[in-house]
């Protein structure tokens, strides 16, 4: 397939630059995969559409607040972004200027409390840095760093909480499981009500996922790798699930790629942790994912790709078209779809 068949015209405003100030009040568009029929919602109607014994599968990877302001020796102000811990104090890191920070360079954070060194080059003119400090390091990341915020997010975030999920718990990710946005606790808590059951994977997200489709032949495109986790008890909730005839409804594109990463032919959901590079398009047989929460993506993005997989590509361009015409709130802090 080609990446032009992916296409569809969105206006740069309809790209949201700011959270609502109530996550569920959102708009919800859902999308009946097998007939293409749509109707319009507010998220928290969610639960209307789940049944008692689906389950509900969220990731709970927490954003890093990996983007450092630092200084050279010379004075010269540096912008880092930690993108991969490598382990003792190394990480794999995006630099601006990335030319004035060759091997051997010294970048200060704050004042002093956090320390680096440029070791040497990586792929992709990433650069690979040993940190130094006293302390614990996400605390001093807690203090000195600053939200990664997509490059089509403009505006400044007021509350870097509301890049978070509401049940974020382990720290990694370098931008947000973004469709988890909408939950509140108290959403949350009527779905469980309901009968549904919630589960919790871990795939932290890496600035990959902005990374443009260049080659017009989608099946060419290098997807990036990923890590995730499936704990045990996960596992065993999903695979009871599915034994007793509920659907696996996941929280997003990184729930759904954890999933089918996760899952054998025969649909059993299998515990444990790996590095994942699965690029589902058109043609994918789905493994164990029946229903999708998303929010509305990029065109000619690999998630608008796997977005099409799951309804059809034709479905999924109607339902753009549909959102454009209806003035619905794109990417991280826009609307959000249901595919079922």
């Amino acid at each position: 397939m080609k990446k032009s068949d992916f296409y569809f015209d969105l206006p740069q405003e309809l790209i949201a630059q700011t959270p609502l100030e109530q996550r569920d009040a959102s708009r919800l568009l859902h999308l009946n995969k097998t007939s293409g029929e749509l109707e319009h919602r507010h998220f928290y109607d969610l639960p209307e559409y789940l049944h008692a014994g689906d389950c509900l599968v969220m990731n709970d990877s927490r954003v890093l607040p990996a983007r450092l302001f630092g200084h050279r020796p010379t004075g010269g102000s540096v912008e880092v972004v930690l993108l991969r811990d490598l382990g003792q104090g190394n990480w794999e890191c995006l630099t601006r200027p990335g030319r004035k920070t060759p091997p051997g360079t010294h970048i200060s954070f704050g004042e002093g409390e956090l320390s680096a060194e440029v070791i040497s080059a990586a792929e992709d003119g990433n650069k690979i840095l040993h940190f130094n400090y006293e302390g614990i390091f996400l605390e001093i990341l807690e203090h000195l760093g600053h939200m990664p915020l997509p490059p089509y997010i403009k505006e400044e975030l007021q509350d870097a909480e509301r890049y978070q999920t509401v049940y974020s718990r382990e720290v990694g990710s370098a931008a947000a499981p973004t469709a988890g946005l909408h939950f509140t606790p108290e959403l949350l808590k009527k779905i469980e009500d309901k009968g549904v059951k919630l589960a919790f994977v871990t795939l932290h997200v890496g600035l990959g996922t902005f990374r443009p489709v260049k080659e017009e032949n989608i099946e060419d495109h290098p997807m990036h790798s990923e890590f995730c986790v499936v704990t045990d008890e996960t596992a065993e909730t999903i695979n009871s699930c599915r034994r007793n005839g509920g659907r696996i409804v996941a929280v997003g594109t990184t729930s759904c790629r954890t999933l089918e990463t996760m899952g054998d032919d025969a649909g059993i959901l299998h515990a444990g942790s790996r590095w994942t590079d699965i690029f589902i398009y058109p043609g994918y047989r789905f493994k164990m994912v029946d229903a999708l929460v998303t929010n509305f993506h990029l065109p000619e993005s690999t998630l608008v790709m796997l977005v099409s997989a799951l309804a059809g590509r034709e479905n999924i361009l109607n339902a753009y078209q549909t959102a454009v015409e209806e003035r619905y709130r794109f990417f991280s802090f826009g609307d959000a779809m249901l595919i079922d």
